[in-house]
């Protein structure tokens, strides 16, 4: 018996019986060979892991636009954190831990430079507007690998393109836009924990605001970042197992503290005059970028140097062609490539 084939044995035995099974997958866009030592959503995983787009998320904006402090998060630090809490909740729930770090290490890799103020404006000016859940999955399908995409089970694409929720309930009564499978629906729920809580910590470490404003929110959540999280979590374990463990469970009073941290966020910290004032200048960075270079076609990187000649087509994909580029930038990129075009130099007079 081949390795994968014992892995895939003991999810049989220890997994709970709604866990989604690698066995039980419904395949790649793409057949291919098995991997005679990792099932299939460890191969998942591990491309993630070692695309290139996954390592450019170090240098882009979780909230605050391209920090200089150390300990500010980034939207790699963000899947990570993701990924932990996520696993902790599928351990106790005996969820499989494969399929869940694949959507949570997976889940933003199409956000933009400068965070939603990437995505705010590239929803604008692209034709048909932009969603980053959207681009996370193109990402995977079609632009890593040069054109090849990374050929990704059905089941973590569809934890991948269906992890947003924006505003929306936290835990809707009707599973119509969840992910399939409960290991993607505790991946998106990670998400909500993972960032009211970073989130919380950076605003504080950037002096917007401090913790006596929100004590009146997190009174019984905890006193700490850790804290938070972890009354979190174990409420959400806790409530899901006494219910049977096949839908996510809160308690009510947990469930409004996360609700009222969130509202509390978008208010004091992510519309607030100094992260909005940021906002628009990014806004207006990726706004005069997408002009640039569709006035300037020539000056995007050659298809065929990125071997992604064959997903377009000449002049009429050039709107799609110039978002590819711009969504893939890291922040310090666009800084950097927006300075060399539109700043003035020195002259040289010799």
């Amino acid at each position: 018996m081949k390795i994968r084939e014992e892995t895939a044995e003991r999810e049989k035995q220890n997994l709970a019986p709604y866990a989604c099974l690698s066995k039980n997958s419904k395949g790649r866009l793409r057949p291919e060979t098995e991997c005679d030592i990792r099932v299939a959503f460890q191969r998942d995983r591990d491309r993630i892991i070692h695309s290139k787009t996954f390592r450019r998320l170090t240098h882009k904006t979780q909230v605050f636009l391209a920090p200089t402090g150390d300990h500010y998060r980034t939207r790699l630090t963000h899947a990570l954190e993701v990924a932990q809490i996520a696993r902790t909740v599928g351990v106790a729930l005996r969820l499989n831990g494969h399929l869940i770090e694949a959507i949570a290490l997976g889940h933003d890799l199409g956000h933009t430079p400068f965070g939603h103020a990437g995505e705010s404006m590239l929803n604008k000016i692209f034709p048909g507007g932009f969603r980053h859940y959207e681009q996370s999955l193109r990402v995977v399908d079609v632009l890593e690998k040069k054109g090849k995409g990374l050929n990704l089970t059905h089941e973590v694409r569809d934890g991948i393109v269906k992890h947003s929720k924006g505003r929306r309930e936290i835990l809707p009564e009707s599973l119509d836009d969840l992910p399939e499978t409960l290991e993607g629906q505790v991946v998106r729920l990670s998400d909500i924990i993972a960032y009211v809580n970073h989130d919380l910590d950076d605003a504080v470490r950037a002096g917007i605001i401090k913790k006596n404003d929100y004590t009146h929110i997190t009174v019984n959540l905890g006193n700490s970042n850790s804290e938070r999280i972890g009354t979190m979590v174990r409420d959400l374990i806790v409530n899901t197992r006494e219910k049977g463990g096949r839908r996510l469970a809160m308690s009510k009073n947990v469930l409004s503290g996360i609700n009222e941290l969130r509202t509390f966020l978008f208010e004091n910290v992510y519309e607030t005059s100094r992260v909005h004032n940021d906002f628009i200048k990014a806004m207006k960075i990726i706004k005069e970028l997408y002009g640039y270079f569709l006035e300037n076609p020539h000056g995007l990187p050659s298809d065929r140097d990125s071997g992604l000649a064959s997903i377009y087509r000449e002049d009429k994909d050039n709107h799609c062609r110039v978002c590819d580029f711009i969504a893939g930038m890291t922040d310090r990129y666009a800084l950097d490539l927006y300075t060399d075009l539109f700043f003035p130099k020195p002259w040289s007079v010799i």
